[in-house]
């Protein structure tokens, strides 16, 4: 397969041209820097949808597409641009600002909520874990009955940040039956399309699905992919996206200077994916994680979710042991930085960049781990906050920041949120309660951001 914008850039380099254009350093800070260029002449644009088809974006866009077999679209800002994107798009098509949604979504969705003034409809985990959202075709029905009106897309998170995959080829199908596009937050299984079968939410009858790319493959941070389903328009004309639509929808949200290092990634990244070696790399990367799973069962620990690429291991209240297990990971020799360590869980992501060699250490590590410790089970949180004002409304308001102990009672405003983990204990809007307090100190939180009285 060929590599069309890292062939345009390099002809560009090898040229040699005095830079008489964005960025500042002209290719002349590093050898990395000579690549970084802007939209010059016969590059094309990321958001014009009216790219000849010979331009370097387009081809390139064409053969992700051929890779995931639906329409696939270039972002260098992420999924949370694919996000605001696909909110966009349902809510200029469908019938309102109704969106049901599941609870353990992103913060990328919540300002998308701010910025669209979407009216969320929460369905909320039956297990009271905040990442992690057990849920079912059957529950989604239920919720949809519930509404006092139809939305314009259900929204979902699989795999979630834990590692959970939901079954989305029956919730498409609870969707589809009612004319309702299905909406899959999926930035952490792009890889899920190469696996056989597929687990691609595309492949499962999602209508619209970001991939964050550089999560789980070879590519640079930014690069995340906007997929719209082949089986498009079969049930919905509100499923029936075009390229005009997409892209500018992606427009209103995204700087009109996208990374030029950023696309030659995912441009790369369409070759890699492409040859088999890359495959079969998948596949030992696969098996590695399955036998690092069992070993970290003999030793006593718990392995949440289903996905094959991640390893979650469940703290206890009141294992000490196991809640240092980040901390084991870091000593020298040989540290291991986690990809995420809570109070809830430890997060580790692999992948087919990751070697034998890596692999071994891990493994040596998770042997000197003390043996699992019975806790006192899973922290059960259920927080059903009340909704004083909606998303958009707190959002616009000013805000002050003031410590956990005088936020009873406040209405909350955005709040940071750092990614790992990028879900939200509380949504801007909500009223702050005593257990919603209690929740932000266990994860770490001594101040809250509120609506200014």
């Amino acid at each position: 397969m060929d590599t069309p914008i890292c062939d345009f850039v390099q002809k560009y380099v090898d040229r040699g041209a005095v830079r008489m254009h964005m960025p500042g350093h002209k290719g002349k800070a590093s050898v990395q820097n000579a690549y970084d260029i802007t939209e010059i002449a016969d590059a094309g644009f990321l958001y014009d949808s009216k790219n000849e088809a010979d331009h370097c974006i387009a081809r390139s866009e064409s053969n992700a597409t051929e890779l995931f077999g639906c329409k696939t679209y270039y972002s260098t800002e992420g999924s949370s641009l694919c996000i605001r994107a696909m909110l966009y798009l349902c809510a200029m098509r469908g019938e309102g600002r109704v969106v049901l949604a599941a609870r353990n979504a992103h913060q990328s969705f919540l300002s998308a909520a701010a910025l669209l003034d979407l009216d969320v409809r929460w369905m909320w985990p039956s297990d009271e874990h905040l990442l992690s959202m057990d849920l079912t075709a059957e529950q989604v029905e239920r919720a949809l009955l519930e509404l006092d009106t139809k939305p314009c897309c259900v929204y979902i998170t699989s795999p979630d940040y834990l590692g959970h995959i939901l079954p989305v080829k029956e919730i498409a199908e609870v969707c589809h039956a009612r004319g309702i596009p299905l909406v899959v937050d999926n930035a952490h299984g792009a890889y899920l399309r190469f696996l056989d079968p597929s687990l691609h939410p595309c492949d499962l009858g999602a209508d619209l699905c970001c991939d964050s790319a550089h999560k789980t493959l070879p590519v640079l941070t930014g690069g995340a992919y906007l997929h719209v389903s082949a089986f498009a328009g079969e049930n919905s004309s509100a499923m029936n996206f075009t390229p005009e639509e997409v892209k500018n929808a992606m427009l209103l949200f995204a700087s009109t200077s996208p990374s030029w290092l950023i696309l030659q990634s995912l441009d790369r990244a369409n070759t890699i994916l492409a040859d088999d070696a890359w495959k079969t790399r998948l596949a030992e990367t696969l098996r590695q994680t399955k036998v690092t799973k069992a070993l970290l069962l003999k030793k006593g620990y718990e392995v949440f979710g289903e996905e094959p690429c991640k390893i979650t291991i469940l703290t206890c209240v009141g294992s000490a042991e196991v809640a240092g297990i980040g901390d084991v990971f870091r000593k020298e020799p040989d540290p291991i930085e986690v990809e995420y360590e809570g109070p809830d869980a430890v997060v580790l992501m692999p992948s087919t960049e990751t070697t034998d060699k890596e692999w071994e250490i891990l493994r040596k590590k998770i042997s000197a781990l003390p043996e699992g410790m019975p806790g006192d089970g899973q922290q059960k949180w259920h927080l059903r906050p009340e909704r004083v004002m909606s998303i958009r409304e707190a959002c616009m308001r000013p805000f002050e920041i003031v410590p956990l102990e005088k936020a009873e009672g406040r209405t909350a405003h955005m709040m940071p949120c750092s990614c790992p983990p990028g879900v939200q204990i509380v949504v801007c809007g909500e009223k702050i309660e005593a257990e919603v307090i209690s929740c932000l100190d266990a994860f770490g939180f001594s101040h809250c951001h509120v609506v200014k009285n």
